[in-house]
């Protein structure tokens, strides 16, 4: 999944809207534009499609979480680092912290999309990256997750099929 596909599936899945992605991003500390951020949310065969960064979209994610949280003064350090590669892992991590979801919670997203997830193979997604229990996001299973938070928030009708 490309970055500008994420940024377009949470503001849908989450309903926001242009205003409130551009202050989401200025509690990161980033100041965006109306136009760029409408071109970072463009398909990328669409005129002046701009390719989101993981820097920005970690910016963004950043953001969503103290809005949805607030600011954690109190604990430096305790955010996901995101010094090298974004990864699925860690996208996954800052959308868990930012809509404070417990394990049952994606577990229940999860299975919005018919996809069945024991709590070990869950865990096993926050790990460190060097744990011999540690497995990889792929980016169909971000793409399940981001579809369940879809349904879950929008109350559309479940998958089928």
């Amino acid at each position: 999944m490309t970055n500008n596909d994420i940024l377009r599936r949470l503001r849908y899945a989450l309903d926001i809207s242009d205003p409130a992605m551009i202050a989401i991003f200025g509690l990161s500390g980033h100041g965006i534009e109306l136009s760029v951020l409408k071109d970072l949310l463009k398909k990328e065969d669409e005129a002046g499609y701009l390719d989101c960064s993981d820097i920005l979209t970690a910016l963004f994610l950043d953001g969503l979480i103290i809005q949805k949280r607030g600011l954690n003064d109190t604990a430096p350090g305790s955010r996901a680092k995101t010094d090298g590669a974004l990864t699925n892992n860690i996208i996954l991590k800052k959308l868990r912290i930012a809509l404070e979801l417990k394990e049952d919670d994606m577990i229940t997203i999860m299975k919005l999309v018919d996809i069945v997830i024991s709590k070990s193979e869950l865990s096993a997604l926050f790990r460190n990256n060097e744990h011999k229990n540690y497995k990889e996001c792929g980016d169909q299973f971000l793409r399940n997750f981001l579809k369940g938070l879809t349904i879950r928030n929008r109350n559309l009708p479940l998958h089928s099929g």
